[in-house]
């Protein structure tokens, strides 16, 4: 086998592509979300809160974000992987290029498609990022070192989002029926995904970039 070659993930340029591809495609879903005006993922609320608040871009506040929640990594004992220093950097880098580019909805109607087109990208993007296998995103770090610490999947997840959710909103992060959609629908359609872009064991276990 080549050195370069992992068992179901394929060859090392093939998961880098996967990698990269997700990158960018999920800072342009975060993008799409917020330019859409109808409400961010709970992440993305708190990192325009900040924003707001700071003066600096959003994609600027996520770099600086991932970077801060990795030194919880520490006490948590978990392990960031080169996909994890790679979404800290880009998926930033490409939302503020997403929302720079983007012009801003003129109809409500274009709202909706931003939102819609945001979610979809994100979840395709997750599936990507996943099957590189190159590490968890820094945010989901977090979670899987709660659930070490003998909390479930769902309770960690919901006391992570609240938080940033609350906390987002705060600071005048938008909240909206965007919101809303991107938690009923994320799930079910990085479900879906995977039925054309099947997922490894060890692609599985690196866990979303962030939701």
């Amino acid at each position: 086998m080549s050195e370069t070659t992992v068992p179901y993930l394929g060859t090392l340029p093939a998961r880098l592509l996967r990698l990269y591809g997700g990158l960018a495609l999920y800072g342009a879903g975060i993008g799409l979300q917020i330019t859409s005006g109808l409400g961010n993922a709970p992440w993305d609320v708190f990192h325009q809160g900040v924003a707001i608040r700071t003066g600096l871009s959003i994609g600027a506040v996520i770099i600086v974000a991932g970077a801060l929640v990795m030194l919880l990594w520490i006490p948590l004992r978990q392990r960031p992987g080169f996909g994890t220093i790679s979404n800290v950097v880009f998926v930033g880098l490409f939302a503020d290029a997403t929302l720079f580019l983007l012009p801003a909805p003129a109809h409500w109607t274009l709202s909706w498609l931003y939102l819609a087109l945001g979610v979809v990208s994100i979840a395709l993007a997750t599936v990507f990022y996943i099957g590189a296998g190159m590490g968890a995103g820094p945010r989901d770090g977090i979670m899987t070192g709660l659930i070490r610490l003998g909390l479930s999947v769902r309770l960690s997840r919901f006391l992570i989002e609240i938080t940033v959710l609350a906390a987002g909103w705060l600071l005048g992060g938008t909240v909206g029926l965007g919101t809303l959609v991107f938690a009923l629908a994320i799930g079910p359609l990085t479900q879906a995904f995977t039925r054309w872009f099947p997922l490894s064991p060890a692609g599985v276990a690196a866990r979303p970039p962030r939701s």
